[in-house]
């Protein structure tokens, strides 16, 4: 039996996508909890110091990035060379009428918690009195 010539293609690639999601995802939730939004965004394998959180008009927006280099002290001949990286992930979320100021955020255990509270809109709600 002979095998089709692609048989061997990915054979170095045993974390190809398509058996695992992908490594550079950011899997977020947001939900509303007493009077503030709440946004939990898995970002395994970064540290604190690798997230930056930064709002615009009523966004939040969420970058983790790293630079990782492995140095080797022997000379070897790579087949496949993974462990020199540099990963990204970003995601920006639209909420709305938030309160800056009150943005709080914590990181523990690969899981950045977000919370924002919800700025009070003034009615701008008038009678008219009718002639």
């Amino acid at each position: 039996m002979m095998l089709p010539d692609r048989f061997f293609d990915d054979i170095f690639d045993l974390d190809a996508p398509r058996m695992h999601p992908p490594k550079e995802r950011m899997d977020c939730d947001i939900y509303e909890e007493d009077g503030k939004y709440v946004v939990e965004a898995s970002v395994y394998g970064f540290n604190k110091e690798d997230i930056k959180i930064e709002t615009e008009d009523g966004s939040i927006i969420i970058t983790a990035e790293k630079n990782e280099d492995f140095k080797d002290n022997d000379n070897k001949k790579y087949l496949r060379r993974e462990r020199h990286s540099s990963s990204r992930v970003q995601r920006a979320f639209y909420l709305g009428d938030i309160d800056e100021s009150s943005i709080k955020a914590n990181f523990n255990n690969g899981v950045l918690k977000i919370e924002a509270s919800k700025k009070e809109i003034e009615s701008n709600r008038k009678q008219i009195d009718i002639q």
